[in-house]
């Protein structure tokens, strides 16, 4: 099956569109059209129904398939790349929230080990990062979040391995002023009626394990010094590593019940030179 007639068929049964399918892949519909009526025709057997467009049974088994198969693809091409690349290269992503004391020290170690080590640091969504490391343009991954003690993140099935590098606190970040500064500890489901910040690139305000939380502004951006200002001008609330806001001079952090912050490290298992040193740094900090 050809590649592109799989990101077509997949594109058609994310969007639920033949006309939207050709906006996010940039075609005409008519090549949609055609791609899928090719794919149709070599496996013997319709893939969508029309109105609605929705996949038939069959549609729904290459469909998970399909991901697999695209992800294994662009995983072999990087592979490939990082035969050709120079020696000393380490590429990097991470979550804005992800940067932790051992990260840190590890990373000197490896380029006082290697002088000529070049470190690409990428900062990027969970997602990205996700697929980043399970494709192989990204020789590692730090993703972060918020979890029940010893916990792990929840991360999709079948990606990355992940394992653990640093956990703290979690608190609740409020004004210097604000009414709950003074409490030894809250829950979140008391402050369902409170205004919150939705920063989905820093503190995505959809993973925090509980529901009826409502936000009072949204900040589309990546920057920690940016979500930190906006709650200490009162603009609403925030779920932070109480490390973060102890350094912020107009914030005060009160302790959560049962949540802590939590940073995982992202591999596949046959990482190489730099990537696999930093690896070893990492799980012997744990």
């Amino acid at each position: 099956m050809d590649p592109h007639l799989l990101r077509t068929f997949l594109a058609v049964a994310d969007t639920g569109s033949f006309s939207a399918a050709a906006q996010r892949l940039q075609y005409t519909q008519s090549a949609v059209s055609q791609h899928i009526a090719t794919l149709e025709a070599d496996l013997g057997t319709p893939l969508f129904t029309r109105r609605p467009v929705t996949p038939t049974p069959a549609g729904e088994r290459l469909r998970r398939h399909a991901a697999l198969i695209l992800v294994r693809l662009e995983a072999a091409r990087a592979d490939v790349t990082r035969a050709l690349a120079p020696p000393g290269r380490l590429v990097l992503g991470l979550t804005p929230l992800a940067w932790a004391a051992p990260v840190a020290a590890a990373l000197a170690t490896i380029r006082a080990e290697s002088a000529l080590l070049r470190t690409h640091l990428k900062v990027a969504a969970r997602d990205r990062i996700v697929d980043a490391v399970a494709t192989g343009e990204y020789d590692l991954g730090l993703v972060d979040g918020f979890a029940a003690p010893s916990d792990p993140l929840r991360l999709p099935d079948g990606g990355p391995r992940a394992i653990g590098v640093a956990e703290s606190p979690a608190v609740l970040a409020v004004p210097a002023g604000h009414p709950l500064r003074g409490r030894k500890r809250v829950d979140l489901t008391d402050l369902t009626d409170a205004y919150w910040i939705d920063a989905p690139e820093v503190a995505p305000f959809a993973r925090l394990p509980v529901d009826g939380l409502r936000a009072g502004l949204r900040y589309d951006g990546g920057d920690t010094a940016v979500l930190a200002g906006l709650v200490a001008a009162g603009h609403g609330l925030a779920v932070l590593p109480a490390p973060l806001v102890a350094a912020h001079d107009g914030l005060t952090g009160v302790p959560l019940a049962r949540l802590v912050h939590r940073v995982e490290l992202l591999s596949l298992r046959d990482e190489e030179g730099p990537a696999a040193r930093l690896r070893e740094l990492l799980s012997a900090a744990t």
